[in-house]
């Protein structure tokens, strides 16, 4: 008779653990492979922001076309707002208030300051939207982030030089004289152009994480304008308050917004003259402007991977 031996069946060998080499670092090391929408290094990202000015320009220039168009108006309303400000201004400070007798050429004075305002406070307003208001481009397409705010900046560079054929009519108007003193008004719009471009990223970083800072921000750069000489003359303000705090005297001084204004005033005015400037007024420009300027595009850059997400 056979014997049936009753043999266990082998035990299923027990699967060995990766090597240390595939782990998802190593291959994605081997294959090449990196994270969807990293970081890039900040000169790759320059790189790339340059790579894209076209786009930059062309998205600036769609938006200012659009802005109007549903208006009867049309592109009218670029020249129109700031008059109507402007207008406003004059009406409450200029007459009920009597500024306009302290400060010589005062409409020429008030409209530059409005126009220069403007494009300061518009570039803010559209940068703090530039991410949460356009998250199907931030999500549909990889592009540095940073041509948003960039481009918004850019559309109200544009509007401010539209304006500008007015402001030099009103001026032409209340006789102030043609003079290469004008020319520093390129380089004065320029340094504030890089400011508004630095303080609009930072203001696109906020507002895409916090969207409710849209709806504080009118709140503060109203603040911020009545402090900025828009209106009234510092200088003179400065001259008869000199029992003001030192650290409250220095802060209308050193006001970017107000330095801006004042150079492009300086420029364009003949009765203002550079008694009325802060001192080192050039140097404090150029200053904040790096300072905006960089310090924006380096606070932005950083939270490149996070913008669209969540």
């Amino acid at each position: 008779m056979s014997q049936v031996l009753d043999i266990a069946p082998p035990a299923p060998a027990s699967p060995e653990a990766p090597p240390a080499d595939d782990a998802p670092a190593a291959l994605a090391a081997r294959y090449g492979l990196t994270v969807s929408g990293a970081r890039p290094s900040l000169p790759a990202y320059v790189r790339q922001l340059w790579a894209r000015r076209h786009f930059i320009t062309a998205f600036a220039t769609a938006k200012l076309t659009a802005q109007y168009s549903q208006a009867k108006l049309g592109q009218v309303w670029q020249v129109a707002t700031p008059l109507l400000n402007a207008t406003v201004y004059y009406f409450i400070f200029g007459v009920l208030m009597g500024t306009k007798h302290d400060v010589p050429d005062y409409v020429p004075f008030l409209v530059t300051g409005v126009f220069v305002w403007t494009f300061t406070q518009s570039s803010i307003m559209a940068g703090t939207r530039a991410i949460s208001g356009n998250l199907g481009l931030v999500r549909a397409l990889h592009f540095p982030r940073a041509a948003l705010p960039v481009s918004y900046a850019l559309q109200q560079l544009q509007q401010l030089l539209f304006s500008m054929a007015a402001l030099v009519v009103i001026l032409l108007c209340f006789g102030v004289p043609v003079a290469a003193s004008w020319l520093l008004a390129v380089p004065a719009l320029a340094l504030q152009f890089v400011f508004n471009a630095g303080v609009a990223m930072i203001m696109a970083r906020l507002g895409a994480k916090t969207p409710d800072i849209a709806q504080l921000m009118p709140f503060v750069l109203r603040t911020w304008m009545y402090v900025s000489g828009v209106m009234w003359s510092i200088d003179r303000v400065l001259s008869a308050h000199q029992e003001m705090p030192r650290v409250v005297l220095l802060a209308l001084e050193c006001n970017p917004a107000a330095i801006y204004i004042d150079l492009m005033r300086f420029a364009l005015i003949d009765s203002f003259n550079h008694s009325q400037l802060p001192h080192h007024v050039w140097p404090l420009a150029i200053g904040w402007a790096l300072l905006a300027g960089v310090g924006g595009f380096i606070y932005f850059w950083k939270a490149e991977e996070t913008y669209g997400r969540g």
